[in-house]
Parts: C-alpha cells; sequence; structure tokens
C-alpha cells in the first residue's frame, strides 16, 4: 500500500507528530468502524450523517434510500468528507488540562459515482453484508427488485485522506508528577453481547456457526 500526498486539505496541523498518510493505517481505522460520518454542504447549509459503509478496494460504498439528501448529493458527484472514530481509552492526567483520549481516527476526501449496474449494485449490498456478518449474504433473502429500486448505492473514490492516533499514558507537567492523584489509562472497547432471539423466530432455529464464530472474537 502506498501513502497519500500531504495536502492543505488533509495535512495534520495540531500534533502532526499523530498523523499518518499510508493506506494500511487508514484503511485499517475505516474497517475496523461499524458506522461513518458523512459530511456535506447541500443549499448551503452543512450537514453530517451517520451510516453503514464499507470499503471496496480505493473506495467507500454507501448505501440508503434513493430519496435521500445524502445519496442524491454523493451520486451527483459532489465532494464529500468521510470521517471515523475509536475511542480507545480515557487518559486519565493529574491536571485537568493534560486529560485525553486514547484514539484512532479518520478523515477521507472524495466524490462519489452512482451504482446504476444491477449486478453491481447486488455485489455492492452483498459486500456491505459480508462486511458485517461474514456469512449472512447466503443464509437470507436477496432484495426483491421493487428493494432494489428503492435503494441507492454510492461508492467513493478516496481522493485524499490522513489518520490521527494517540496511545499510552498521560503526559503531566513534571512538577505534577509527585501529586497524589491516581493517573493513568481507563479502556474501552466495543463487544457483543448475548444473543436476543426474535419473539417471532419460526421454530427452534439455532443460532448459525457463522455468528457464533463471529462472536467468538468478542469484538465487532
Amino acid at each position: 500500500m502506498s501513502d497519500f500526498a500531504q495536502t492543505d486539505q488533509n495535512r495534520v496541523r495540531r500534533r502532526p507528530t499523530r498523523g499518518h498518510y499510508d493506506q494500511e493505517t487508514i484503511y485499517g481505522i475505516v474497517d475496523a468502524a461499524l458506522i461513518c460520518h458523512v459530511g456535506f454542504a447541500h443549499e448551503g447549509v452543512p450537514y453530517v450523517i451517520p451510516t453503514l459503509h464499507a470499503r471496496r478496494g480505493d473506495e467507500i460504498l454507501l448505501h440508503g434510500s434513493s430519496a435521500s439528501r445524502l445519496m442524491n448529493h454523493a451520486a451527483a458527484g459532489h465532494p464529500l468528507c468521510i470521517t471515523v472514530t475509536h475511542v480507545d481509552g480515557l487518559v486519565l492526567a493529574r491536571a485537568v488540562f493534560n486529560h485525553s483520549v486514547n484514539y484512532r481516527s479518520a478523515v477521507l476526501f472524495g466524490r462519489g459515482r452512482l451504482l446504476a449496474d444491477e449486478v453491481e449494485k447486488m455485489a455492492a449490498l452483498r459486500d456491505f453484508t459480508e462486511r458485517l456478518l461474514p456469512g449472512r449474504w447466503d443464509d437470507v433473502r436477496l432484495p426483491t427488485p421493487t428493494e432494489m429500486k428503492a435503494t441507492s448505492i454510492v461508492a467513493v473514490a478516496i481522493d485524499s485522506a490522513s489518520a490521527k492516533m494517540r496511545s499510552g499514558p498521560p503526559g503531566d507537567d513534571e512538577e505534577d508528577y509527585s501529586r497524589p492523584t491516581w493517573a493513568g489509562v481507563l479502556p474501552l472497547s466495543v463487544q457483543y453481547g448475548p444473543f436476543q432471539p426474535d419473539p417471532r423466530l419460526a421454530g427452534n432455529i439455532p443460532v448459525p456457526d457463522y455468528l457464533r464464530n463471529l462472536t467468538a472474537g468478542d469484538s465487532p
């Protein structure tokens, strides 16, 4: 994988040593997230919309209602800003000013194109499903023509991107290290909970192995 060129658009200005421009780091942050936020300006008004996403090579796939403002804006090829953030821990310092969080974040810039071809569109829906729940696509009913018509999918080519991360213990002022105050990191993580069967589940259907295998990893 290569690096994204540093430009005025994607350059990390505050704490630049925390900035990363290599695709491996950026794509790893994107792929580990269930939700992204898409920023855009429509008729002079800014919007930031949370949505599911999937990455296919150097493109981010977004899907939504065919009537969605975001999808129509993206399909028209207007610029978008996509962000992803993971909070890995609360950083507790000895001074209020030095408290922080450990995090991994990515900011991506690009323009979308509408997937009009039905075969490509169906393949993208499979990418969404398998990205969230590997094995699910072959276990469920596929979309009907009516459902396909009601859904838009946009592929956003990643033109520019950067990542920013923090890890490790707090950084206090030297004179504060002797204070009788507990300091350190309180880790945070996202975990799967126990399965909750649908009350209308038909018959005694067991949880499929692909879901059990997924939750065995204990995090999305």
